[in-house]
């Protein structure tokens, strides 16, 4: 509806095509302190012994709690339409992650 009035509490959000593009992370290091939680992605691969943060994101406690509010709901219903997300724990992961395999 074009030029149909913006609600109250109603946010126009924008993305740019870089932040839409995302960024992989297999790994989260979350640190907190009484004001703040900050969480880390990373992109750990294998064989490599570094590897860098790709993104920040610093939150209220208040924040954080509804993001893993958010986050819960998601899974559930992730799950009723997908079927049960097995924990990294269930799964036989290869060592090499589908490289070759070193020979001597």
């Amino acid at each position: 509806m074009p030029d149909q009035p913006q609600q109250p509490n109603q946010i126009n959000i924008e993305i740019s095509e870089e932040v839409a593009e995302g960024s992989y992370a297999n790994l989260a290091i979350i640190t907190h302190s009484h004001a703040e939680f900050v969480i880390d992605f990373v992109n750990v691969m294998p064989g490599t012994p570094k590897s860098k943060v790709k993104s920040r994101i610093i939150l209220t406690p208040q924040h954080a709690k509804r993001l893993m509010k958010a986050i819960t709901e998601n899974i559930a219903k992730y799950e009723a339409a997908n079927g049960a997300i097995k924990d990294l724990e269930e799964l036989q992961l290869p060592l090499n992650f589908g490289a070759p395999t070193a020979q001597a």
